[in-house]
């Protein structure tokens, strides 16, 4: 086959310039699995340097907001779930971004929560996981930088993946200021195998190495952001940034299922519809949980809209007030309740933004699930032209109608958040760390994944089967083509509309997960849908 040449915007698959990430890995001393696989190698880095499951998570969320920015980055949000061997402690770090202090409630146009300076919220991600990494690693800030600092500097291949979402938003990165860093010569989209290096970024991190992660809020990278808000009509300002947001630790939600401990993440996370899916879900012998089979996807598909939809009627924010709802969704009272309805449903024929996820464990036990995001797809499109991050647009996370919403937008408000880092214990140990990005495919995909676990599926057999979503408004989007054909006509009958999409959809999620093997083994798989990779030191 001849060679293709170089500006082409595909390459001939033996060209050195495609890269095949390991998506299963074994190791005896420590494990990442991430969205990326240069996030990954910073991970495996850092274990093999003795750094700890903490530690190898840091540099993968850093290293992640380098080599898959428009997912994440400085600019964004960091949410975690953490167990700490040492303590035995298990530690949920809500790092929700807040918005900005100027806010006008009820006058925040539509447009303007999407894209450009006006849909930008505090940054949480920096020091998110720098309390992470000073109260539960090993290393220091300046220790687990050198890989992101080393990965801007000397540039990664631009995969197909990252290709293709630059020539769908190519409007949007051309009209904002991301187009200066995302763009060749701000137009037109870095080609497949490019390699593609972001100078400004590594000058940026190798300050927070330098300064500490307070020159982000306080410093001299606070002064340029707030110099670029002042130039381009922003509303952070000074004191937004000057007020660290310091993440809140929290107790984990928790539930059993299938002799499992399931912990995930509260409110403002997805979390509890997680709960409430499991509970209902253990309402139905495990036979009717088949989610290969027609009539296992049709209950999957109910139990996934009725947990959507009551997370949806029964908001919940831990730091405004303390809330007393007329029924918790995340009780198995609740569950058996809702159980009956769905029973009721299924027997009844009817006629008719982005994120990513890192998962790491080491052999001390230390288990780490880290979810972070800039919202959706290359956030608000913007970036200040001497930091080289993108700035989230989580002002579209928030309720801008009914002024009672615990949500609602307001100054130092806290959005909502579809996130649920999940950690799975057998016995007193973490056996499981794993999540997922997808808005609200994130708890669908881990859903998934637990209950083909539970089947005895391989743990890369379980990541890498076909997946479905139901919405709340009944479309149940699913990779058809790798399902059985009469699972979307029972589907229709049972009145859901039919979404089909791609054999492996980057819309569906991406599970990363880590899971501990009976010989105390640790193995990674890195979901095929995105660039992830799974890696561990070896020996």
């Amino acid at each position: 086959m001849p060679r293709l040449p170089p500006d082409s915007e595909f390459l001939d698959p033996r060209d050195d310039r495609i890269i095949y990430p390991q998506r299963v890995a074994i190791s005896k001393t420590g494990m990442a699995a991430t969205a990326h696989y240069e996030a990954t190698a910073a991970a495996d880095e850092i274990l093999a340097a003795g750094g700890n499951a903490v530690d190898a998570a840091v540099a993968a969320a850093f290293a992640l907001g380098v080599c898959e920015p428009a997912a994440s980055g400085l600019g964004g949000q960091t949410m975690v779930l953490l167990y700490d061997a040492k303590s035995r402690r298990k530690v949920a770090l809500d790092g929700g971004t807040r918005a900005p202090n100027r806010i006008i409630p009820g006058v925040q146009e539509r447009y303007q929560t999407l894209r450009g300076h006006r849909a930008t919220t505090v940054p949480s991600t920096p020091a998110v996981l720098y309390h992470l990494l000073s109260r539960y690693g090993t290393q220091s800030l300046a220790e687990v930088l050198v890989p992101s600092i080393r990965l801007a500097r000397a540039g990664y291949l631009v995969s197909p993946l990252q290709h293709y979402l630059a020539k769908r938003e190519l409007k949007h990165l051309r009209e904002h200021s991301a187009g200066q860093f995302f763009l060749r010569n701000g137009r037109n989209p870095y080609l497949v195998g490019h390699t593609f290096k972001q100078p400004v970024l590594g000058d940026t991190l190798q300050r927070l190495a330098d300064a500490g992660i307070e020159d982000f809020y306080q410093g001299e990278i606070a002064a340029r952001i707030v110099a670029d808000m002042e130039a381009n009509d922003g509303l952070l300002h000074a004191d937004d940034l000057a007020r660290i947001p310091w993440p809140v630790e929290r107790r984990p939600l928790a539930t059993h299922f299938n002799g499992w401990r399931v912990f995930t993440f509260g409110p403002p996370g997805a979390g509890r519809t997680l709960i409430e899916a499991l509970n209902l879900l253990d309402q139905f012998p495990e036979a009717q949980r088949n989610p290969d089979t027609p009539k296992g996807a049709l209950l999957l598909a109910e139990v996934i809209r009725k947990a959507n939809m009551d997370r949806a009627d029964r908001p919940d924010d831990p730091n405004l007030f303390p809330q007393e709802l007329e029924e918790d969704i995340t009780r198995t009272e609740y569950a058996e309740k809702a159980a009956k309805r769905i029973r009721h449903r299924l027997r009844r024929v009817k006629t008719s933004g982005e994120t990513t996820h890192l998962s790491v464990m080491d052999a001390a036990g230390n288990a780490v699930a880290l979810t972070q995001s800039i919202e959706r797809v290359y956030g608000s499109f913007s970036a200040a032209p001497d930091l080289g991050f993108l700035y989230n647009n989580y002002m579209s996370a928030f309720d801008v109608r009914d002024i009672a919403h615990p949500y609602y937008l307001r100054p130092n408000a806290v959005p909502w958040a579809s996130v649920a880092p999940t950690l799975v214990f057998r016995g007193n140990k973490p056996w499981l760390s794993i999540g997922s990005p997808g808005s609200e495919r994130i708890v669908s995909a881990i859903l998934q994944v637990l209950l083909r676990l539970e089947r005895g599926a391989t743990p890369f057999d379980a990541v890498e089967a076909p997946r479905l979503h139901a919405s709340v408004r009944g479309k149940v989007s699913l990779e058809a083509s790798r399902m059985r054909n009469d699972i979307p006509p029972l589907l229709e009958k049972h009145g859901f509309d039919i979404d089909r999409r791609d054999p492996y959809s980057f819309y569906l999620g991406c599970v990363q997960l880590v899971l501990r093997g009976r010989y105390g083994e640790l193995m990674g798989v890195a979901d095929p849908r995105r660039d992830g990779s799974a890696g561990g030191p070896a020996g």
